[in-house]
This record gives structure tokens, C-alpha cells and sequence, in this order.
């Protein structure tokens, strides 16, 4: 990537409200037909997404006592807010009581998954698979739930339409967008420390804002579709990628790229 010459031209023309798209956003009439049949999983998909499941549980070598619960399908593509720009959205349901070192295997967990999609590019009818591991003790928030191992809606998804006030969406994510540009600047002008910081807050700061938002709105809310707007325009990977090269940086002795 780089960041001096294409990344600031870009965050400048992007964090205009005018340029923020928020079409991908807006519901369809249908779910996604290349996923869904008469309102079922496609079998042939949903036996791809099984064997994908499987064989990365079996990387994480863990004791026979933890089986898979539950294998879900879920996020846009499993409502009637999908677009291009939708993942597959994969969560592995594992129950956290029968760990034996919660806290450890959560990292662990996250690191697994984390490694497993940045490395992998599996496609599923054109649309990304992502993996995550969860808890199936705790509640999970969304519009649509599929379950594979269980061949039926755990959470069928609704066609009403909810007026969503996307001036206000478009804004916020504008808002957004250029707090990603200052810490950028301060990246540019070798403020290593600051643009660590900086970054770190915002982070902080943009998941606080989206699980509010899911917490009181649902994935309708304002506050989620900011988040989606920015995953969307790839920058909250703009905004973890400044977060490593701050770090980097930080910690070399008079090293350069």
C-alpha cells in the first residue's frame, strides 16, 4: 500500500458526505437467490460451508470434551439488507463453559480465526467466507439466523422496510472517515506515537458506537449502517492497517520501509 500517494487523495475525496454511498445499504425484495431456494439454504452451499467449518475446527486441536454446537449462517446475506459487498458470514458455535482456560482459548480463538481469513479467500456464489467462533451461551443480535447443522431459520428475516435516516448515516460515517484521515496525519508527519493512539481510541470508539447501536436498534440502526458503510469502503481495514504501522515503526531502531 501506499500511503503517500494514493491514501490521502483517497480519504479526502471519500470523506465528503456526498461521495458516501449508502445504495448497498437499502433492502431488496428478495434474499440473495444465489444462496437461497424458496427460502432454504441451497443444499450444495450449505455442504460447502459445513466441510469449511470442519476442517478448520479440526486445526484447533482442542480436547474431544468441545464439540461444535451449532454451525450458523448469518449477517447480510441471510437478510434482505444484502449487497456486493456481503460476506458469508460463518459463526462456529462452541459452548465457552467446557474450556478449560476460557480466557486463553478466547485469544486463542480469535488469533485462529483472525489468521484463518486474513490468509484465505474462499468464495461462496461470489461472496467471501469469514469465520468466527462463538460462544453459544451468549445472545447474538441479528435479522437473520440460519442453522446448518439443523437445516432450518433459527431467526427468519423480515421484508418490512424500517425508514432509516440515511442523511444522518451518511454523516456520521463521513465523520468517521476523516478521523481516520487525521490519523493518518499524524502517521505522515512520523507522530508514531500519536497515530497509534489515536488509532487505538478510534477503534475503541467505532465498536462501542456499533454494538450501542445493535444493542438498542438492531442492525437497522444508524449506528450499525455507519459501520457497515465503513467496512464496505475498506476503511476499517485502512484504520487497523494504520494501527500495525504505527506499532512497527514505533518499536524499530532505525528501520525504514
Amino acid at each position: 500500500m501506499d500511503f503517500n500517494t494514493n491514501w490521502k487523495k483517497y480519504l479526502e475525496e471519500l470523506a465528503d458526505p456526498q461521495f458516501v454511498d449508502v445504495e448497498s445499504l437499502k433492502l431488496k425484495d428478495t434474499l440473495p437467490p444465489e444462496i437461497w431456494e424458496s427460502g432454504m439454504l441451497n443444499p450444495e452451499i450449505s455442504q460447502a460451508l459445513e466441510k469449511i467449518v470442519v476442517e478448520f475446527f479440526e486445526t484447533l486441536k482442542l480436547d474431544s470434551s468441545v464439540q461444535i454446537k451449532d454451525i450458523i449462517l448469518t449477517g447480510s446475506l441471510a437478510t434482505y439488507n444484502w449487497s456486493d459487498y456481503s460476506d458469508v458470514d460463518l459463526h462456529i458455535l462452541l459452548d465457552f463453559n467446557k474450556l478449560h482456560n476460557r480466557v486463553l482459548l478466547e485469544d486463542y480463538f480469535k488469533e485462529k480465526t483472525r489468521n484463518w481469513n486474513r490468509t484465505h479467500n474462499i468464495l461462496i456464489k461470489g461472496y467471501e467466507v469469514e469465520l468466527y467462533i462463538q460462544d453459544s451461551n451468549e445472545p447474538h443480535h441479528a435479522s437473520g439466523i440460519w442453522s446448518i447443522n439443523e437445516n432450518r431459520w433459527i431467526k427468519q428475516p423480515s421484508r418490512h422496510r424500517r425508514e432509516v435516516d440515511y442523511d444522518t448515516v451518511k454523516k456520521k460515517a463521513a465523520n468517521f472517515m476523516e478521523a481516520v484521515d487525521h490519523v493518518y496525519d499524524d502517521y505522515a508527519e512520523k507522530d508514531y506515537r500519536q497515530a497509534l493512539l489515536s488509532a487505538e481510541k478510534l477503534m475503541d470508539r467505532i465498536k462501542k458506537y456499533r454494538r450501542a447501536g445493535l444493542s438498542t436498534g438492531g442492525i437497522y440502526s444508524v449506528e450499525n449502517l455507519v459501520f457497515k458503510v465503513l467496512r464496505r469502503n475498506d476503511y476499517i481495514k485502512k484504520l487497523s492497517s494504520l494501527k500495525i504501522l504505527s506499532y512497527d515503526k514505533l518499536m524499530s531502531v532505525n528501520g525504514g520501509y
